[in-house]
């Protein structure tokens, strides 16, 4: 019966004290600088494979755990299967009894709630930008005038890779603008 912590934050420049002063009280302790949204947790796979029935897991909330409700739910699965408790302290859950599942449900459920209002906004003002005129993205590199050339060098034929040496882009980008792709996302 151990108490396992498991402490995330989203970016190197961050700082996991706050978390690791908050789960010091634990038995052993899983760590990890790594955007929630990485498939490649491996401190929170070691974490979740490591607990065993009667462990409880300790996070100081609920986003530190899981990158959405969907994923966190599989988490709270895979404890309940192994009878692990999981304890959030900063909101005050514990599942060990029927109240802390059901808040922690709720919260999980608002939680997703938020993310899917503030992905809608975002859209909200891009397409509110768009109709204003305002040009999302990276600006082109290339004048129309310039696409023109680059197109016509190429069909003299003219290497790629001094295309991308004379106007200093990718491959990638040299073969948009062949293609045309560039000037017609600037149209739109």
């Amino acid at each position: 019966m151990a108490i396992i912590g498991y402490a995330r934050v989203s970016s190197v420049g961050q700082s996991l004290d706050v978390q690791l002063e908050k789960l010091s009280h634990c038995d052993k302790l899983f760590q990890e600088k790594h955007s929630g949204s990485s498939s490649k947790r491996v401190r929170l796979q070691a974490c979740l494979e490591y607990v065993r029935e009667g462990d409880t897991l300790v996070v100081t909330r609920l986003d530190r755990l899981a990158r959405s409700t969907l994923h966190l739910c599989q988490i709270a699965e895979q404890l309940e299967e192994k009878q692990v408790a999981l304890q959030v302290l900063d909101q005050n859950i514990h599942t060990g009894d029927a109240t802390g599942r059901l808040l922690f449900n709720m919260l999980a459920a608002i939680a997703q709630f938020k993310t899917e209002i503030r992905a809608e906004r975002q859209m909200d003002g891009i397409r509110n930008a768009k109709a204003r005129g305002v040009q999302l993205g990276r600006q082109k590199r290339l004048t129309d005038q310039e696409c023109l050339e680059l197109r016509l060098k190429r069909q003299q034929g003219v290497l790629v890779k001094t295309l991308m040496e004379e106007y200093k882009l990718s491959k990638a980008s040299i073969y948009r603008y062949l293609k045309g792709t560039q000037v017609a996302q600037a149209a739109d």
